[in-house]
């Protein structure tokens, strides 16, 4: 390889999130909507990881929309729990801005992670559309590991240099 003698630029990202002890220490909007994740976990159709995910989006009018993983014997066809609250969310309240959204997930032990919960890179973009989209940021509400839940005000903070439909113009 041929040294061209250019300098070399470094750059540091920070990234902000909010951490919570317990259910009880989220604020109030918060705590509702992880409520309602953790209740679509529980419905959660996971025969074969046996991992229960729960996701609960919140919209702009006050409604919560709830999803959760669906799996499938032919692997690839399921689907996230975020992204089948989210699709529904834009097919059941077309053009009404998401506020927010809350994951949550458990083995069917039901032992608590030791890692905190965040969503697939999939989910992330597709979270990162939602928010291009309406031009408004989603407030992401995670459980974490042993009892302890994070928050972070948009999707960027999980996907820095994300890919949006600007690039395709």
């Amino acid at each position: 390889m041929k040294e061209t003698g250019a300098f070399l630029e470094k750059i540091t990202l920070h990234f902000e999130f909010e951490r919570y002890s317990s259910l009880q220490e989220l604020p109030a909007g918060d705590l509702t909507l992880m409520q309602e994740a953790m209740k679509a976990a529980d419905d959660a159709y996971a025969p074969y990881s046996h991992f229960y995910v729960g996701a609960a989006v919140l919209l702009e009018n006050g409604k919560i929309v709830r999803g959760n993983n669906q799996e499938n014997a032919a692997y690839p066809s399921g689907l996230c729990a975020e992204r089948v609250a989210l699709f529904a969310a834009g097919a059941q309240h077309p053009g009404v801005k998401i506020t927010a959204l809350a994951v949550t997930a458990y083995p069917e032990s039901r032992k608590e992670p030791e890692f905190p919960l965040s969503p697939c890179g999939d989910c992330r973009q597709v979270m990162a559309e939602y928010e291009h989209r309406y031009n408004h940021k989603i407030r992401l509400i995670m459980q974490g590991g042993h009892g302890t839940y994070i928050a972070t005000e948009c999707v960027a903070q999980l996907l820095p240099f994300l890919f949006t439909g600007d690039a395709l113009k």
